[in-house]
């Protein structure tokens, strides 16, 4: 359970069941079994308030080419029945930066600017609930920290938001609670803090021209002769040092690197093959 008011991260790889989770709480897909609730409103059963108290940001750029951006908000604004609002969508342009690009046509934006858009039309009935599905794939970085500017203070306003995002350094510097998928089920689920204590242990970043096969399944990565490894404490960084002096192997650079929430998601990933 998401509670209000949370900054909630849902991490997967693909496939992990993300995408499909946000449309059954839209209601655009049927669950097989269980029920899903938003604010306490039964997405199937009462789905009209279910759904004006949920806003979602959609990873596909889907838009209408015939009408502006304010347009565009606007005809988002009807579909939840509210009529003027000019001074919200006003709001929205401004911290989404698409002020200047008001009277644009949809199809005269960048990819950038679209996904923009789909941001500002999630908001526009002001959702108590803002489902954040890879919003920022394709944005630049300085649209990416205005954007996270926004959804922070939306959150602070006491608006529950939910993300899923492959930067996982996003998830890490926002969420206070996590979950993570893989197949459609939940392996993990805990705040940051407890997960990266929990299974951070040691991250050794290591460059070395052979690695015995006994440590081949601690390898959470490989490139051109550097291993980044999962180690669980000092005393295995010590056995893996006198594995490689036996074998003769030569280590041209060993670092240790601090625990962050990648490494974390990796090693959970791996224990759930």
């Amino acid at each position: 359970m998401v509670e209000a008011g949370e900054f909630f991260g849902l991490l997967g790889p693909n496939g992990a069941g993300k995408t499909t989770l946000i449309s059954i709480l839209a209601g655009l897909v049927a669950a097989d079994t269980g029920t899903a609730r938003v604010l306490g409103h039964d997405v199937v059963t009462d789905y009209r308030n279910a759904r004006r108290r949920l806003g979602v940001v959609p990873q596909e750029l889907v838009f209408d080419p015939f009408f502006t951006v304010r347009e565009t908000l606007e005809i988002q604004s009807g579909y939840f029945g509210i009529r003027d609002n000019d001074a919200w969508i006003d709001e929205i342009l401004h911290h989404l930066d698409l002020a200047g690009r008001a009277d644009a046509n949809m199809r005269a934006l960048s990819g950038g600017m679209k996904r923009r858009v789909l941001i500002g039309q999630a908001l526009v009935h002001k959702p108590p609930v803002i489902v954040l599905d890879e919003p920022t794939a394709g944005v630049d970085v300085e649209l990416r920290q205005t954007l996270w500017g926004f959804i922070r203070k939306l959150n602070r306003d006491g608006h529950t938001i939910i993300l899923t995002t492959h930067y996982l350094e996003e998830a890490e510097a926002l969420c206070a609670r996590i979950a993570m998928l893989k197949a459609g089920k939940i392996v993990a689920l805990d705040t940051k803090q407890n997960l990266l204590s929990r299974f951070a242990g040691l991250t050794v970043r290591l460059t070395t021209d052979r690695l015995p096969e006994a440590w081949q399944s601690r390898v959470m990565r490989q490139e051109e002769g550097t291993y980044l490894l999962s180690l669980a404490n000092y005393a295995e960084l010590e056995s893996l040092l006198a594995a490689l002096r036996q074998d003769g192997a030569t280590i041209a650079e060993l670092s240790l690197q601090e625990a962050d929430l990648e490494q974390v998601f990796l090693r959970i990933m791996a224990r759930h093959q």
